[in-house]
């Protein structure tokens, strides 16, 4: 009979004192300095959105108002996509910093 192969091979000692040893507190800086851009940004769009009509102007001398209309849709927009961007990134960030850690206190407790 063939010997059994363990298809994952262990870290060694030195790898595993390695990752270990990570320093994870930049991560978290980056992480809430993204955090609190993203709740910035959210902010920003609230409050450019608190002055939008709730109605379209098509009415008969109301013309001043479409122009006005296409550009804060044209910002919203632009806010939208950032704010997207953005959330996106921080999440990712955060769940890879928090499998790290994870990883590092299966280490320290294996």
């Amino acid at each position: 009979m063939a010997p059994c192969v363990d298809a994952e091979l262990p870290l060694s000692s030195a790898e595993a004192e390695t990752m270990a040893d990570i320093n994870l507190t930049p991560a978290v800086v980056i992480w809430i300095i993204l955090a609190i851009a993203t709740l910035g940004l959210a902010l920003y769009r609230k409050l450019i959105s608190a002055s939008e009509a709730d109605l379209i102007h098509l009415g008969p001398g109301e013309e001043q108002h479409i122009p006005q209309q296409i550009a804060l849709e044209t910002k919203l927009k632009a806010v939208d996509h950032w704010g997207k961007m953005l959330t996106v990134i921080t999440v990712v960030v955060g769940l890879v910093t928090a499998a790290i850690y994870l990883y590092q206190a299966f280490l320290v407790h294996k």
